[in-house]
């Protein structure tokens, strides 16, 4: 669980309610169901036709990784590596088959088996690579996902203000109503720029870096893979993967 973020999310909305406190309005005036609609469901109805289904739902899966994003150590890959190479050399490459049962990343346990069945090392690379690709790019697009809500949030927003100014319009004979249906008619400019600039865009560049680590560390795998294919020493190999390290 990653509390900073968690801590990050809870003070935006603290930030806006005591903001609102503080200016003399009332937190009740952040309630308007109409504004919310058209924010909220327009924005996404408007992601509904721009995106398609399944990248609507790799954007859904990937969403807890904000709060709960895999640890990466890439010491210990490292550390991993060295060891298969160690065990290749003494007892060749069969000798590794043992290891798959530990491997839970498919991604790794895909790479061994191709390291097993004696794979010719560009080989190993070059399929490694066309699935890192696909999968980094599968990843980003359903990052985009958040990040094109964060650019359609503020417009419905506008279109809610405007809305509701209309409605306001309407009422001018009676005095009375132009100020409450005034400030409830920016209610909805406040939601689309909130959910935009203390949601979706951070979650879309907080995802981005995350699956950036990701494949640094699927990198240094195919690396190290290609390495004991070569029949590279661990020192050698070694060396080569700490150059991945900042």
């Amino acid at each position: 669980m990653d509390l900073v973020s968690i801590i990050g999310t809870i003070l935006a909305f603290v930030v806006v309610a005591v903001g609102t406190v503080l200016k003399g309005s009332t937190l009740e005036s952040l309630w308007n169901p109409a504004a919310f609609l058209i924010v909220f469901a327009g924005t996404f109805a408007a992601l509904m036709v721009q995106t398609p289904g399944k990248v609507l739902k790799r954007a859904a899966a990937l969403l807890p990784m904000v709060y709960r994003p895999p640890v990466h150590f890439p010491q210990d890959l490292i550390s991993q590596i060295i060891g298969w190479s160690e065990i290749s050399r003494r007892q060749g490459l069969l000798g590794l088959e043992p290891q798959l049962g530990s491997l839970e990343d498919g991604f790794a346990r895909k790479g061994l088996q191709l390291l097993i069945d004696g794979g010719e090392p560009e080989a190993i690379r070059s399929v490694l690579e066309v699935e890192l690709g696909t999968r980094e790019q599968s990843d980003i697009d359903a990052a985009k996902v958040f990040e094109n809500a964060g650019t359609y949030s503020p417009t419905m927003g506008i279109i809610g203000a405007v809305m509701g100014l209309m409605a306001v319009m309407q009422n001018l004979a009676d005095p009375s109503k132009l100020g409450h249906g005034i400030a409830a008619a920016f209610v909805a400019t406040i939601y689309g720029i909130g959910l935009a600039n203390l949601l979706m865009l951070p979650i879309a560049s907080r995802l981005k870096g995350t699956i950036h680590k990701q494949s640094e560390m699927r990198e240094i795998l195919i690396e190290g893979l290609v390495s004991i294919a070569q029949g590279d020493n661990p020192r050698q190999i070694e060396s080569k993967l700490q150059g991945y390290l900042p």
